[in-house]
């Protein structure tokens, strides 16, 4: 199973700044995978922002609760200002499981 929470540019997704240093994104969960898509390096090759939807952390698990605990767990290690993410991805799906 997957589960993949986008993380988002502080105003998203109205106005937003870019340039925001990223922190975090060499740190390493086994079972998670990064896309980026708004992002860049800056003229000092640091990883910032620079688009709305920044990057989408995937949680890769044997079920759907274990690939979202992965996936946040990612997130939480993952830093720039302004950032934030839906808390209840993938939640309602789980809960459906279990009943």
């Amino acid at each position: 199973a997957a589960v993949g929470v986008v993380a988002a540019s502080g105003g998203y997704p109205g106005p937003y700044e870019t340039g925001k240093p990223i922190d975090g994104l060499e740190d390493w969960l086994d079972e998670t995978v990064i896309f980026q898509a708004g992002t860049q390096r800056n003229a000092e090759g640091d990883m910032v922002t620079a688009g709305g939807r920044v990057l989408t952390v995937v949680g890769i698990g044997k079920d759907l609760s274990d690939a979202c605990s992965r996936a946040y767990r990612r997130l939480e290690s993952i830093e720039f200002e302004g950032m934030h993410y839906r808390s209840d991805i993938a939640t309602r799906e789980i809960t459906e499981r279990d009943q």
